[in-house]
């Protein structure tokens, strides 16, 4: 994988265990990418909209969401992504212990790209991110236009 097409990689989970897990096994599957974890949802949400608008280089961006989280779950930071010009082309992954087919719906309705269960098995947990490794080392990410960066003036 050339260096122009790593995907940089945000966490939003606020279990450690789970982060831990995920981001030495995405980089056990070969992922160098940068890397960068918040462990709620209001903290990914100010990331992205600091007075309103995005903060920094939200080019070559995936987003790894949980859906329960505390102060704002997944659900609304995804909500909110997707309805903002600057922020809904970026891909969004819902990673998560979640099952509920009417929460899995949702979160495709409000425009998630891939909905992944967590599985609970320790091992089978390792296989998962280990697979989702090598998706994140293929996957074309959109390139954003100058408004969708927050460059453009408002």
């Amino acid at each position: 994988m050339t260096t122009e097409q790593s995907v940089n990689i945000i966490l939003v989970e606020d279990d450690d265990g789970h982060a831990v897990l995920v981001e030495k096994n995405l980089r056990r599957a070969g992922l160098v990418n940068g890397f960068m974890r918040f462990k709620d949802g209001q903290e990914a949400l100010d990331h992205f909209f600091q007075g309103g608008l995005p903060r920094g280089d939200l080019q070559q961006v995936v987003v790894l969401l949980d859906v329960n989280m505390p102060r704002v779950n997944g659900v609304e930071v995804l909500r909110r992504m997707k309805e903002d010009a600057s922020t809904n082309a970026i891909p969004v992954i819902m990673l998560t212990t979640t099952d509920d087919p009417r929460e899995i719906g949702r979160c495709y309705e409000y425009g998630c790209n891939v909905y992944i269960t967590k599985p609970v098995e320790y091992d089978d947990f390792i296989e998962a991110v280990r697979r989702l490794g090598f998706f994140l080392q293929v996957v074309k990410l959109p390139v954003l236009s100058n408004s969708q960066k927050g460059t453009e003036s408002r």
